[in-house]
């Protein structure tokens, strides 16, 4: 299959990609930003050189190179305080687009973004991740292929005019982050030491980054605006944690932090997959899976309650499939106990808010499409 390397060159004889080439530095990164920040109405070249701290010559040739690669164009004239007026610049959101995968036990969602983030396509299917390696990579292939053909403009596999940047592909935990590759996925233990990144980026001739399915949906998150520090809590399949500090999602140092559904509550409570009695994730599943939706909330409520003792986080956030069969009963649940934790500690500000978070049963996918779009714009992927 034809595809783009990691140098933006189409491979093979589909027409060229996007220029990444043009793109890829730090200062082109800040203008890119402030481009996007802008919107439709657009921003002047020394209104960038001032919030840059870039000189004009240096924003000139930046913003030279990214209309030549056709990521910005002209919005029009503005007034000025003196002289003639000043042309404004916008980002063209559809001169790229990044692929978001949520890879998920049962299902797999993908989804194409363009450089706004939003979404311009998307398809689904049935997956079985106990299906073996090679069964999975072929459904994940296909459906970003598939995808991608119906996108925007013409293609050619993965290297048709406006080809992706890359794919982000987000999954359940543990796994290594900067090497992509998976570690003992709780339940599946046969995926254990495989290089996902490595192996789809040899099917798809993309650029491939892979992270845990709450660490994605954490960085689209913050993307949307979701500033401060924050905890997005998935209960889906199974129950993870995306860490939010001051701004950046936070992985740790060996990339296994959020790990939020294996910390033990009830020390003589049920076997939970990963092997320990009483975790987060068997009590709230298995209360789910006798209906007694409160008390699952309630459990969450607890996990819940024990991370923001620990980190002082400005809110939480709830998402994943079983949160959005009854996103009232557990925003109402964990609220609840946290408003209890905070009247026994007596903690200055009060309450630490509970809502759903934004995107429904996306989240994830679209944050996944960030891990690529986010390095583009400046920020942390």
């Amino acid at each position: 299959m034809e595809g783009v390397n990691r140098t933006g060159r189409a491979r093979g004889s589909g027409p060229a990609g996007a220029n990444l080439g043009a793109v890829r530095s730090h200062n082109t990164a800040l203008v890119l930003g402030l481009l996007r920040e802008a919107g439709a109405e657009g921003i002047s070249r020394l209104e960038l050189a001032e919030r840059t701290g870039l000189t004009p010559q240096a924003v000139s040739k930046i913003t030279a190179r990214l209309r030549e690669a056709g990521f910005a164009a002209e919005a029009g004239r503005r007034a000025s305080t003196g002289g003639k007026p000043r042309t404004v610049l916008r980002l063209v959101p559809g001169a790229g687009h990044a692929v978001g995968v949520h890879l998920d036990r049962d299902e797999l969602r993908v989804v194409l973004v363009d450089l706004d983030g939003a979404v311009v396509g998307e398809r689904r299917a049935r997956v079985d991740l106990g299906s073996g390696s090679e069964a999975v990579l072929g459904v994940v292939a296909g459906a970003v292929e598939g995808l991608v053909g119906d996108g925007p403009g013409p293609a050619d596999g993965l290297a048709g005019a406006g080809s992706p940047l890359g794919v982000g592909v987000a999954l359940p935990g543990p796994l290594d982050h900067a090497r992509g590759v998976l570690h003992r996925v709780t339940g599946f233990p046969e995926w254990d030491g495989f290089p996902l990144r490595d192996a789809l980026e040899e099917r798809l001739g993309t650029p491939v980054v892979v992270d845990k399915d709450t660490n994605a949906a954490a960085l689209g998150l913050s993307a949307r605006g979701a500033g401060g520090s924050f905890a997005y809590l998935h209960l889906g399949t199974g129950l993870g944690a995306g860490l939010v500090i001051g701004g950046s999602v936070h992985r740790g140092a060996r990339t296994g932090a959020g790990e939020f559904g294996h910390q033990v509550i009830q020390l003589d409570g049920p076997l939970c997959e990963c092997g320990n009695r009483g975790c987060v994730e068997a009590l709230c599943l298995a209360a789910v899976g006798r209906g007694a939706v409160a008390e699952a909330a309630r459990v969450l409520g607890v996990g819940a309650a024990n991370l923001v003792g620990l980190l002082d986080i400005d809110r939480v956030l709830l998402g994943g499939r079983t949160v959005a069969a009854a996103p009232e009963a557990f925003v109402r649940g964990v609220g609840e106990v946290l408003s209890a934790q905070a009247r026994r500690e007596g903690v200055l500000g009060g309450t630490v808010p509970v809502e759903v978070a934004p995107g429904g049963e996306r989240v994830v996918a679209e944050g996944a499409a960030q891990l690529l779009l986010a390095p583009l714009f400046g920020r942390e992927g």
